[in-house]
């Protein structure tokens, strides 16, 4: 592995393909690379996977059983921001070229697939993960994204628990109310149900641990930062 490549033992990623011998080949280079490696063979699957694990790169083909790698970007689009994806295809149409910028990929790649284009996208990932790692909540009040924990204004850390780094990543994405529903399909994941009960502990316990009154509930409608 380059030594360029080597922090991306720190991430996730999901990778999307239908086709037997290509998902195998760059399976196994992506698990030499990366800490945790989620692999579908059509579209759907991709998105039950995405809703369970929350990768923190999507490596998508375009034309796939079920949603194609268009489709699927729009979907996680619709849930976060942040994730960075890759869509892989054989098409070199505008339409196509137009829905992959409206969707802010970090690469499209036109077929075949090198280690060297891949190699390139994976740089390209990194980098946009480095400038996003610390966020400002208040004026001494951090957020480190890769640590997952609160450092307030007196240097005392709070660890996130995953779903509390979740849900925090979620509201400050959104930049508005995000619904239960959303937090639902975001925080719990796909195949799990969501009380209200259990959110209104998750806020709670998260609210411990940033700056008071950082996070508001609206009343019957979610919750906001």
């Amino acid at each position: 592995m380059k030594d360029e490549l080597a922090n991306l033992k720190n991430y996730t990623v999901l990778y999307a393909e239908d086709e037997p011998g290509t998902r195998k080949n760059i399976t196994e280079l992506l698990k030499m690379m990366f800490s945790k490696v989620f692999v579908a063979e059509n579209g759907d699957d991709a998105y039950e996977l995405y809703l369970k694990h929350m990768p923190d790169l999507v490596i998508t083909d375009v034309k796939m059983p079920g949603l194609d790698g268009i489709e699927l970007s729009k979907e996680i689009r619709k849930i976060s921001s942040s994730t960075q994806i890759v869509v892989i295809s054989a098409y070199t149409d505008v339409d196509y070229m137009l829905s992959a910028v409206e969707l802010s990929l970090i690469r499209y790649i036109v077929k075949p697939l090198t280690e060297t284009k891949l190699n390139r996208a994976l740089e390209i990932f990194l980098k946009h993960k480095e400038k996003r790692k610390i966020h400002k909540l208040k004026d001494g009040w951090i957020y480190d994204e890769d640590k997952h924990l609160i450092l307030d204004n007196e240097q005392n850390e709070y660890k996130l628990t995953k779903k509390e780094d979740r849900l925090l990543k979620l509201l400050m994405e959104k930049d508005r109310t995000v619904s239960y529903k959303e937090i639902e399909s975001f925080v719990w994941g796909y195949d799990n149900a969501m009380s209200q009960n259990a959110l209104r502990l998750l806020a709670k316990n998260l609210r411990k641990k940033l700056p008071e009154g950082l996070i508001q509930n609206i009343h019957a409608v979610g919750y906001r930062l």
